[in-house]
């Protein structure tokens, strides 16, 4: 399978998660030209907060994301709209999730839910949320590398938390132009660069991998065969 990073995801998470586009095809010089600079803020808000509430949870069966904490962005950054009771958090993702050379780095039509274990909530999704503040304060895609590798290497960010996950089952997810709503999966988080671990990306493997080297993480995908709301989803070949 030949695998291009469209990150997420997100880990902020990542990863969001962050996201991926998995289908092998370049993008057309035109395409990447649109999403050259940043949109107005306003194209990456979603005005209806429950709407979002929504959403956000939608990454993640209710029986976990109806117990979760909730995040919405609003023009000065994320803020909590719900609290939550089981350790799980979930927002929606915009495209600066994925890492900063991504052609789609500021499509503001991406919407990828996610929804956390407490392990990720607390030590990966803080990168996402740092970018977020970046994003906001007008910093340029190669500031933004920077912030965020200096605040890795000073540990101002924490290190990975063993254990760190992401439902990614939302009927409604819009991950990037070509890949969109993708399949349903999960996400697991382990640090550097981790692929032969588990064996990743060996032909018949349902387990994808990609290295994030800005996040310094590798992203597990393992496709499931149902959206959050039980509904059948398209099965996913392993190649």
């Amino acid at each position: 399978m030949q695998i291009k990073t469209a990150l997420f995801l997100s880990l902020g998470m990542f990863t969001q998660v962050a996201l991926l586009c998995l289908n092998g095809q370049a993008q057309a010089p035109a395409e990447k030209a649109r999403y050259s600079a940043m949109a107005p803020l306003a194209e990456y808000l979603i005005s209806d907060q429950d709407a979002e509430i929504t959403l956000a949870r939608s990454a993640a069966p209710q029986a976990i994301s109806g117990a979760a904490e909730v995040l919405v962005l609003g023009r000065d950054g994320y803020k909590t709209a719900v609290k939550g009771s089981n350790g799980f958090l979930c927002y929606v993702e915009r495209a600066w999730a994925k890492p900063t050379d991504d052609p789609e780095f500021w499509n503001p039509s991406v919407r990828a839910p996610n929804c956390y274990n407490a392990q990720a909530a607390e030590t990966f999704v803080p990168i996402y949320l740092m970018k977020t503040k970046l994003v906001l304060a007008g910093k340029s895609k190669a500031e933004i590398l920077a912030s965020i590798t200096s605040a890795l290497d000073t540990k101002e960010l924490p290190s990975l938390a063993p254990g760190a996950m992401c439902y990614m089952m939302s009927k409604s997810q819009y991950l990037n132009d070509e890949g969109t709503h993708w399949h349903p999966h999960l996400m697991f988080l382990a640090p550097g660069d981790a692929v032969k671990d588990w064996g990743a990306n060996s032909k018949g493997s349902p387990i994808i991998a990609v290295v994030d080297s800005e996040q310094r993480v590798t992203v597990f995908m393992i496709v499931v065969g149902n959206w959050s709301d039980g509904t059948a989803a398209a099965p996913h070949p392993m190649e």
